[in-house]
């Protein structure tokens, strides 16, 4: 190896060119030639690995090696071989320069440091991918741990590369650190309280990937597409993004909609407001006109024999209405709605069916319906509430009941 690190050195000597010259030529040629061979080498190795592991993960029903292919795991190994000739060829064609041997083992120091902090990387990209495919990691802020570990890495990786070019020790460093502690917190703030946040996030399960989570504040409303080290990826449904640092996770309040899509519907909350001076007592004529409506046929019967039963045992004077028990429109149209709610093809029958009346205001009387579709997609939820309050308020003149409305008069 010698004789043939100095060829061009004794060629040169011999055409009588003088040492000193010959030794700079020497070099200069001699590291072209060695770089274009181990660029071609690393190239050949390169595709050698690639093939070889391509090809074996494609067979193979592992999906882990898929994505060490995927994330080049085998490229950054493959720089070994080079990297390992450069070591041990550069010191000599650079013999004759014996300066520059603290300045060689600096540079080969910092680059094995660099290869390897690729290499974890890499590693470390597979494993979360990995992991990510798995059903119980899926929903995980894996992201987040990925990140802290790299910080890591390249922390150390950094302070290494340091004590390599000073030739101080490591713990020199670190002993620097300690003393600098409160400016790197203070630099480090937002990693290390997204770093806190998510541990509390994935620990008390508070969101996961896929979550439908609505923070107004920040204008979130969506689905969680990503949860990383220093923030939170929220793709809204108007297909826009929006950003949230993570630890606003922890420390200010958010909507997570995964108790009503693990449930068995999604709630209908919506009032109807009924003009509260159209509500009245039913008289018989009503009643025997309602009577004809299926849903509450069998109720009006029912009541009305209750009503009558109770009335005359108590010798109740009926000339006038507001004595003893009586039907009114209202409280009929309430039933009428729970009846309709309680047939309804796509209301949850296993879960709340209520119609009830909230307290008088001055826009009306409201009668408000609480129940929950089985169908929890957004556009069919919309459409099952849209119908159903179509259909009641199509049916409220029936009742001799009015909506209230705002009437607006022009000034002529």
């Amino acid at each position: 190896m010698n004789d043939l690190t100095r060829y061009f050195y004794n060629l040169f000597v011999s055409k009588g060119l003088s040492e000193n010259t010959a030794e700079y030529l020497n070099v200069i040629i001699g590291v072209c030639i060695l770089f274009i061979t181990l660029f071609i080498i690393d190239l050949i190795i390169g595709k050698v690995f690639m093939s070889i592991f391509k090809g074996y993960a494609t067979k193979s029903k592992n999906v882990f090696d898929d994505y060490l292919v995927k994330n080049k795991t085998f490229d950054y190994l493959a720089h070994i071989v080079p990297l390992s000739l450069t070591i041990w060829i550069v010191p000599k064609l650079f013999i004759a320069f014996p300066t520059t041997e603290k300045y060689l083992e600096i540079l080969f120091d910092i680059m094995i440091i660099v290869l390897t902090i690729w290499i974890l990387r890499s590693l470390f990209r597979t494993l979360r991918d990995f992991l990510k495919s798995l059903e119980s990691f899926k929903d995980k802020p894996i992201d987040s741990y990925v990140q802290v570990f790299m910080i890591f890495v390249w922390f150390i990786g950094a302070i290494l590369i340091f004590s390599s070019i000073t030739g101080k020790s490591i713990w020199t460093f670190l002993t620097a650190l300690g003393a600098m502690s409160a400016v790197i917190l203070l630099i480090f703030k937002d990693t290390i309280l997204g770093f806190v946040a998510s541990i509390q996030v994935a620990v008390n399960d508070t969101v996961r990937i896929g979550d439908w989570i609505t923070m107004e504040k920040y204008g979130a409303d969506g689905d969680v597409v990503e949860i990383n080290l220093s923030s939170v990826k929220v793709q809204n449904f108007d297909k826009t993004i929006t950003t949230i640092p993570t630890y606003y996770l922890t420390s200010e309040s958010f909507r997570n909609w995964r108790g009503m899509m693990d449930s068995g519907g999604r709630r209908i909350k919506r009032s109807l407001l009924i003009k509260t001076s159209s509500i009245s007592f039913l008289s018989p004529e009503d009643i025997s006109r309602l009577e004809k409506i299926e849903l509450i046929k069998e109720y009006l019967k029912t009541s009305q024999s209750k009503i009558d039963t109770y009335n005359q045992k108590q010798s109740i004077d009926k000339s006038i209405p507001v004595n003893g028990r009586n039907l009114s429109n209202m409280g009929v149209f309430r039933n009428y709605v729970e009846s309709y709610l309680e047939n309804h093809p796509y209301i949850n029958q296993e879960m709340t069916i209520m119609s009830r009346q909230l307290a008088p205001t001055a826009q009306g009387t409201p009668l408000e319906i609480y129940a929950f579709s089985n169908d929890k997609v957004w556009k069919n939820y919309e459409k099952i509430m849209a119908d159903i309050f179509d259909h009641l308020l199509s049916t409220i003149p029936y009742f001799n009941l009015e909506v209230f409305e705002l009437n607006y008069t022009s000034e002529k």
